[in-house]
């Protein structure tokens, strides 16, 4: 790395990414847009007045700090954290370990997979990718002055005092940037779980097994509302013929490559964790087979969905493997790891994605053919030290955090339905509940709807539920303008002061 200093700042970036997002993650079931705040905070940096950081002033250098920013925030959250949370409620302490290992793994064989088939015919620069041309022109808004700095300090410092006293702030500034339909159901849920016992007359929804049978009905809509959006975009999105830099014969030996690639890691992880010990040789087998084929099924709809809506549901996508695992028979060890696994494929898939794309833009789209591999390396390089940056501070503040009762409510759906497999009954429960699931992803399209009125709830936290409500509420009068710069801020101040309180 011949540039050290952005090394360097990527590196602090990326400690601060995972920080806040495990934060967020356990908090409300989702982790924010990484590259958004990401792009904000090194926008800010490039504009300090000393001569040490003006180097940073350039859109390249920054792009280069965010991709490992972005990718260690996703790495920590959506696949580390959400992994171990697993064994942790499962009992497994000494599996957390090998488990984090595992992800790493899955996250560091995706990173490598999408900068092999990037700009190609499955996954063209030239596609949408929503998110990374936000990203860009977060960037280059940046060289307009310090007004949107100053805003973002706003943001922090009204989180960290916020968070101090307890109130979730973070909540509303993921009201200001996410859908405000998704972001209400996820209210909704919140407020029916910490409530449900007044609401319901006595009755405590988190004592069920409703919010998994909701999400498994959910998450099967969205599957199919996922492919129905592939085929869509590919015709939408793309409406004349392009060049490519990789061919589709490169891009599909890459694919089929990766299937052994992620059965390899697949069998790793196992090995890590004893998963083989009590199967026999058929079992092994089948598992092996099953983990590398839906590894890259979940990378690549999961990545395709991203590209074409900026929506990247992995969650979704991994409740659907669980269930056919839980009907296949697998135990519920197996399936476990299995689920830690395939979850931490998806997330950095889409990332690596969206900041290809960015840097696409940023390098002047595509115009210069060998500048923009060469940076399309170098990013590729970032996001693997990214997700290394983010898996190890899974690894030494995860337990702290969940200590704390800091734990993801997808982790606790997982380490419920895997149950399944020891307790055959429970599947009955789940499906009949899965059909107001899928009737309320299906009602209202591909956002979310059904899947986040799930997550919120498994999340026993009311007074976010309420929080988020008036969020959207605010948002209604007054729009997002005033919210743009400010609202990365507050995700990013509630997010840090809570993982420091978390710690001490």
């Amino acid at each position: 790395m011949r540039d050290f200093g952005t090394l360097v700042l990527g590196l602090l970036l990326a400690v601060l990414s995972a920080a806040i997002c495990m934060q967020i993650m356990g908090q409300f079931g989702t982790a924010p847009n990484t590259s958004l705040i990401g792009a904000v905070l090194i926008m800010v940096v490039a504009r300090i007045p000393l001569a040490v950081v003006r180097r940073f002033r350039n859109l390249e250098r920054q792009n280069y700090a965010l991709s490992m920013a972005s990718s260690a925030g996703f790495a920590a959250a959506n696949c580390g954290f959400v992994a171990i949370a697993i064994m942790f409620i499962m009992g497994r302490i000494d599996l957390i370990v090998p488990m984090a290992a595992g992800t790493l793994i899955g996250s560091m064989i995706s990173v490598f997979v999408v900068g092999r088939i990037f700009d190609s015919r499955i996954f063209p620069a030239r596609g949408a990718w929503p998110m990374g041309v936000a990203v860009a022109e977060t960037l280059k808004a940046g060289d307009e002055g310090g007004k949107k700095g100053f805003q973002l300090f706003q943001g922090l410092a009204i989180g960290a005092v916020a968070s101090f006293f307890g109130l979730p702030a973070a909540g509303v500034g993921i009201a200001f940037i996410a859908n405000m339909l998704t972001m209400a159901a996820l209210g909704v849920g919140m407020i029916l779980r910490g409530h449900s016992e007044l609401i319901f007359n006595g009755f405590d929804i988190g004592q069920s097994n409703i919010a998994q049978g909701i999400m498994i009905g959910a998450g099967i809509i969205a599957l199919a509302q996922i492919i129905s959006s592939i085929a869509k975009g590919s015709r939408k999105n793309i409406t004349e013929p392009e060049e490519y830099t990789i061919s589709d014969k490169e891009a599909i030996r890459s694919i089929i490559g990766s299937i052994a690639l992620f059965a390899a890691g697949a069998v790793a992880i196992a090995l890590l964790t004893g998963t083989f010990s009590g199967m026999n040789a058929g079992q092994i087998a089948l598992w092996t087979l099953f983990a590398g084929i839906s590894s890259v099924v979940v990378m690549i709809l999961a990545g395709t969905s991203s590209m074409h809506s900026g929506w990247a549901p992995t969650f979704a996508l991994v409740t659907i493997f669980l269930t056919i695992g839980v009907l296949i028979g697998f135990e519920p060890l197996p399936l476990a790891i299995l689920v830690g696994y395939l979850g931490s494929v998806g997330p950095c898939f889409a990332d690596t994605g969206i900041g290809l794309k960015t840097g696409w833009i940023i390098r002047g789209n595509g115009e210069n053919p060998a500048h923009e591999a060469a940076g399309r390396r170098r990013q590729i390089f970032m996001k693997q030290i990214g997700v290394i940056v983010g898996i190890a501070m899974v690894v030494i503040f995860g337990i702290v955090l969940m200590d704390g009762e800091v734990i993801p409510p997808m982790s606790i759906f997982y380490a419920n339905t895997v149950n399944a497999a020891a307790y055959p009954g429970l599947i009955r429960e789940l499906a009949i509940w899965a059909i107001p699931g899928a009737i309320l992803q299906l009602a209202f399209g591909k956002k979310s709807v059904g899947l986040m009125l799930a997550t919120g709830l498994l999340i026993n936290h009311p007074l976010y539920g309420i929080v988020l409500l008036a969020s959207i509420l605010l948002r209604l009068i007054i729009g997002t303008k005033h919210m743009t710069t400010r609202g990365p801020g507050l995700i990013a101040g509630d997010g840090l002061f809570g993982f420091i309180r978390a710690l001490f």
